[in-house]
């Protein structure tokens, strides 16, 4: 199983949760492994432990989600945008085997594929703010992994024109 169906497996079972008592999850996850053909145990076990280490961070990661969408705390928001965000959270955060531009890419998918119209431009412009590490109203955050910045210059041929002729006192002395 590739790492896209992978994932899009993590995000249902995240989305289970928000409609589910604690209590019931194992039976649910029992469940729904069990009505996946062909999963091996090594790829239920790769993807029951990605969904176990993003609820052991739900809180820190809701927390930062609220700090990036000023006007649009957790609670307020889709549960498909929020599992999106969710999990592509965790993946830029804590998962260094996937990078940045991915978790973006992929949450952004999954939200237009299972949300509503702007779901995908939402969650693509907070994961953006996410990456960049600017809050509104807030200072810039670096996030662990620095990004390439560099720095354009663009010069005008009107101006060095300008530069490159004596002004009209000089070439009176």
């Amino acid at each position: 199983m590739r790492r896209h169906e992978q994932r899009e497996h993590i995000f249902k079972l995240l989305f289970m949760t928000q409609f589910n008592e604690e209590g019931e999850m194992p039976e649910q996850l029992s469940l729904y492994f069990d009505s996946l053909e062909e999963l091996t145990e090594e790829e239920q076990a790769v993807m029951k432990k990605k969904y176990d280490d993003i609820l052991a961070h739900i809180e820190e990661i809701d927390q930062e989600l609220n700090e990036y969408s000023q006007g649009w705390k957790t609670s307020r928001m889709n549960r498909v945008d929020l599992t999106a965000l969710r999990l592509a959270f965790y993946e830029m955060k804590f998962d260094e085997e996937i990078p940045v531009g991915v978790a973006i890419n992929e949450a952004v998918e999954l939200a237009k594929l299972f949300g509503g119209e702007d779901s995908g431009s939402f969650v693509n412009g907070i994961l953006g703010k996410i990456a960049s590490g600017k809050k509104e109203g807030g200072p810039v955050r670096r996030t662990h992994r620095p990004s390439h910045q560099a720095k354009i210059i663009i010069r005008s041929s009107k101006n060095q024109k300008k530069k490159e002729q004596p002004s009209s006192e000089e070439s009176k002395n």
